[in-house]
């Protein structure tokens, strides 16, 4: 009997995440949930490549097998779907705004369900749980107001959403994840211009969000934010409307160039920023120069 409760315990201590001993309040229906957390170390990320959207992949332990680091950073409200990113469960909401993502618990919920049904908030996530957390999160921030810099989140909050459905594609092919993950890189398009535009305007400060990543693994700042808006305009933009098309690009290859020198000393900027950068310099002047031609 000792002995497997010792084995028990061995199979405990190696899992990819634990459940805090410290609940988290719900700031909208006041009750508690526990809280998942992915355990570090051990072998368990295993860096990757970074790409041109500045998503770090990871490869896949021995061990542990394929692991979705992103899936650990929102936590969800079991009871009415409130899904935030975990530091904004402490901020303080307005009563006005906690009314309204309380009177949208059912909505979430139902919305979420089209894309990700039979999603489980209370055991283990897996990839589609995590990217369930995500949008239902999407849908969380479109309540708040512009001091909790919802644009900026959603921004964010769509991109990962991205890529989250393209790995479910590729451990689930004929699901429509693949049509699902081109749908939220349309949204990361959106949300990242409009965050531009509500800084420009003042509306919302998006620029001072602690972290814009937009992955876990590094903070690329409003620099990435700009290249970001750039190369989503670039792969994912629109193409029925050319001359809209072509005067989009064109502005994003002046504010690329703009932001990172080229051409210049850009030695105060960030390595594997700075290289897409100019890669998306070149493939938007020859597009453009194309397109002109």
């Amino acid at each position: 009997m000792a002995s497997t409760s010792k084995k028990g315990t061995e199979k405990k201590q190696v899992g990819i995440s634990y459940w805090s001993k410290d609940k988290c309040t719900c700031p909208v229906c006041n009750k508690s949930f526990e809280r998942e957390i992915m355990r570090s170390g051990n072998g368990r990320m295993i860096a990757g490549n970074l790409t041109d959207e500045l998503h770090r992949n990871f490869e896949p332990s021995a061990k542990y097998g394929l692991i979705y680091p992103l899936i650990y950073e929102i936590g969800t409200c079991p009871f009415c779907y409130t899904s935030l990113f975990w530091n904004d469960f402490k901020e303080k909401i307005t009563q006005e705004d906690s009314d309204k993502i309380y009177e949208h618990s059912d909505k979430r919920k139902q919305a979420c369900e089209t894309i990700f049904p039979y999603f489980n908030l209370k055991k283990e996530r897996t990839l589609f749980d995590g990217a369930a957390m995500y949008y239902l999160a999407l849908m969380t921030y479109d309540d708040f107001g512009p001091y909790m810099l919802p644009t900026m989140k959603q921004a964010i909050l769509s991109l990962r959403l991205a890529w989250l459905t393209k790995d479910i594609n590729l451990r689930c092919a004929n699901h429509n994840y693949d049509l699902i993950s081109q749908m939220f890189y349309s949204k990361a398009l959106f949300f990242y211009q409009q965050a531009v535009i509500a800084e420009t305007s003042k509306e919302e400060k998006s620029s001072t969000l602690a972290n814009m990543g937009p992955d876990m693994d590094k903070n690329y700042g409003w620099d990435g934010v700009i290249y970001l808006c750039g190369l989503l305009e670039y792969k994912y933009g629109q193409q029925e409307d050319i001359q809209l098309r072509l005067k989009k690009l064109n502005e994003s290859k002046t504010a690329i160039a703009r932001i990172f020198g080229l051409g210049k000393s850009s030695k105060n900027k960030p390595g594997p920023l700075l290289e897409h950068a100019r890669n998306l310099y070149d493939n938007l002047s020859k597009l453009v120069n194309d397109e002109n031609f």
